[in-house]
């Protein structure tokens, strides 16, 4: 389950990408719905695939999730 203190810009860094859940899934070597469930806060990634959808749209961790206030 996702937790409601973790903010996720994924989807808008993914769409100015210009890229679909399946094409960053791709990239990240997971499932579409990994990506589906990370973007609506369902699930929160593990370091490793924050790391590796961080590399494939070519940005930061911090840049992609931050704390919420």
């Amino acid at each position: 389950m996702g937790d409601p203190r973790l903010g996720s810009r994924l989807k808008e860094f993914r769409t100015a990408a210009a890229l679909t859940q399946q094409g960053l899934a791709d990239k990240a070597g997971v499932s579409r719905k990994t990506i589906n469930t990370v973007e609506n806060g369902v699930f929160i990634p593990s370091t490793v695939l924050a790391l590796e959808l961080a590399r494939a749209l070519n940005t930061t961790v911090e840049a992609l999730f931050f704390l919420k206030d």
